[in-house]
This record gives C-alpha cells, structure tokens and sequence, in this order.
C-alpha cells in the first residue's frame, strides 16, 4: 500500500511539473505607482485613480485581472451585443502583447498617449502606404 502512494505521489508531482503554474495565477494588483507614473505622463494619483477604473472594467464579464474585447466593448459602448469594428481596432491598439488581454500597464501606456501633456510624437505614427496612410500608437514597453 506505501508503495502505491508513494507511485501515487510520484505521478502527481510530475504532472504537477507539466503545468505552468503561472498561467494560471491571478494578476497582481497595482504593485508600483510611481514606476508607471515616471514611465507615463500621468501622476501618481491619476494611475491609482486610472487602476480603480480598470478594475471595475476588468471584473465586468469574467473577474480576472484583465480586461478582454467584450470588457473593453462594454466599457466604451455600454453594450457587447454588437460587433464594432471601432472597439476592436481600438483594443487591438492597446493591446501590444497581442494575446488578446489587457493588463493594467498595457492598459495605462496606452491612455497615456491620449493625455494632454503627452509629447504629440508618442500620440500618433503615421506613415504613407501608396494611396492611404496607416497610423497607430507608438510606446516603449515599461523598463
């Protein structure tokens, strides 16, 4: 019987090693204001006010930390039983990782560049494409 828990306890471990665990956590709450206000133009006490408005966003479909499409679409229009090009090419904008979420700094680089104190050449990056032009935000990643 000791043999077989002990088998037993085996396997577990290492099925517990073929998980990354950290795909499953919960994301942190707002660990450092000051590093997002410095690498942003918003002040200390505007990304704690811009964290409380991302919470109650990102808890609006699925409590989880993040905000997805329909928690964005939610948050603009006050509805997501539409498709809006607008809102998705706008959640594509911010989302620079491209995974389909939005973390809190993802989220707060983002705003930034809509800011009034924010230099215009962070604002916009425009560039010809034959007969039309493409433009999108441009940011550094956080340091």
């Amino acid at each position: 019987m000791l043999q077989c828990l002990e088998g037993f306890n085996h396997l577990l471990g290492c099925l517990v090693q073929c998980f990354d665990t950290k795909a499953f956590k919960k994301p942190r709450g707002l660990e450092d204001p000051e590093i997002i206000a410095r690498d942003t133009v918003f002040s200390v006490s505007e990304v704690e006010a811009l964290y409380e408005l991302f919470k109650k966003i990102s808890s609006a479909v699925i409590d989880d930390g993040l905000i997805n499409k329909e928690e964005f679409q939610l948050a603009l229009f006050k509805t997501n039983k539409k498709e809006s090009l607008f809102a998705d090419r706008v959640f594509d904008l911010f989302d620079t990782k491209h995974n389909g979420i939005l973390g809190f700094e993802e989220f707060a680089r983002a705003l930034s560049v809509f800011h009034p104190n924010a230099p215009i050449d962070d604002k916009i990056d425009c560039e010809a494409n034959g007969s039309s032009y493409t433009c999108r935000v441009w940011h550094e990643p956080f340091r």
